[in-house]
């Protein structure tokens, strides 16, 4: 310590400072805005690697808030202007330099908060995995985000009350009474929020999902902490409160098993009674033998009912859940029935025709 304090000694010749204790200063911020930038551009993506629960995430493509680097720059500033003061006897003005260490200690306790409100967006990297359950997960980490701000702000001004000379036994006791007050006056956000909490738990859906509640349809966007996002077909989006959505029947469609054909077919009324069972039994095991096809035993196809001038056959198939799989298997299955149609000699029901011959 004699060196640092020899090095640290010296005349006055600026503002109190020597010559040495002023390079010490600038020093000092030299090597905290180094920190800042390592811990910013290179720690910060490694930890993100080493903690990261996804492959898709790559944390050399990742760089923390600029907050998170200033935090990191105030607080080396602080703790080496607080080090070299109690180790050396710098020549400098002490009530300026414990001024300015403590403006950088309450820059860094600023920033810090600051950096904890960013870094709540990095939550869907602990939280969401690749896997079957990756709707759920994103929904998880939706809320999680919206909590941990609502946590980060509460805290904060916990924080910021205590560096103002705010008495914390007064101020906790005090805010018995308020918060009463503010839950009676804001018990629709409270419910929102319990509302969250439900969905969360319950899970009736996931973003992604698309789903009806009440008058309102579409895709699930995300769930925060007051409300969830909804786009509908329209691509228009809608904001619901969760409270809403709690106390309202959810219908979710992503959540089908499989999907329903039941296209209906209409012949002559003057068909084949033989060929029309051979078109039903011929059309359903082609049907049912395709790799698309679910739920065979409760598959088929019938002749329905008859009409003056028509048969109606009806049917009813199932396939896997998906839409596209769906509209192509209906496709496919309308022109199965064509072709066993015209196997079978069978003729579809035409009314303008029918019209004609009675004319």
């Amino acid at each position: 310590m004699e060196k640092l304090e020899d090095f640290l000694s010296g005349e006055q010749i600026i503002l109190g400072f020597s010559q040495n204790a002023l390079l010490a200063v600038l020093l000092c911020g030299l090597v905290a805005t180094s920190s800042g930038i390592i811990a910013r551009r290179l720690l910060f993506p490694r930890i993100i690697d080493l903690i990261s629960k996804t492959e898709r995430i790559d944390g050399r493509d990742i760089f923390a808030p600029r907050s998170l680097g200033w935090m990191i720059g105030f607080l080396i500033m602080s703790l080496t202007l607080d080090w070299i003061g109690n180790n050396g006897d710098p020549v400098w003005n002490e009530n300026y330099m414990n001024t300015i260490s403590n403006l950088f200690y309450a820059g860094f306790v600023v920033l810090m908060l600051l950096a904890a409100f960013r870094l709540v967006d990095y939550i869907d990297v602990l939280i969401v995995v690749e896997g079957d359950d990756m709707a759920a997960r994103r929904s998880l980490a939706s809320v999680a985000e919206s909590i941990g701000r609502v946590v980060v702000v509460v805290v904060g001004f916990f924080i910021v009350a205590g560096l103002a000379g705010v008495d914390a036994n007064s101020f906790v006791a005090g805010l018995g009474v308020t918060g009463l007050v503010i839950a009676l006056a804001a018990k629709d956000s409270v419910a929102n929020m319990f509302g969250a909490i439900s969905i969360l738990i319950d899970q009736p859906f996931n973003v992604g999902d698309w789903i009806v509640v009440g008058s309102v349809e579409g895709e699930v966007i995300s769930i925060g902490l007051r409300t969830t996002q909804i786009r509908s077909s329209a691509d228009t989006m809608i904001t619901v409160p969760n409270s809403n959505i709690t106390n309202s029947s959810v219908e979710n469609f992503s959540q089908r098993r499989f999907r329903r054909i039941q296209p209906t077919f209409d012949f002559e009324v003057n068909s084949d009674p033989d060929a029309l069972k051979k078109f039903c039994d011929s059309l359903c095991k082609q049907v049912v033998d395709d790799p698309r096809s679910m739920k065979s035993e409760d598959s088929w196809i019938r002749v329905k009912s008859f009409a003056p001038s028509m048969v109606i056959v009806a049917t009813n198939f199932y396939c896997m859940s998906s839409a596209a799989t769906q509209r192509e298997f209906t496709e496919d299955i309308l022109l199965m029935a064509r072709a066993r149609a015209k196997d079978n000699q069978l003729n579809f029901h035409e009314p303008r025709r029918r019209e004609h011959q009675q004319l």
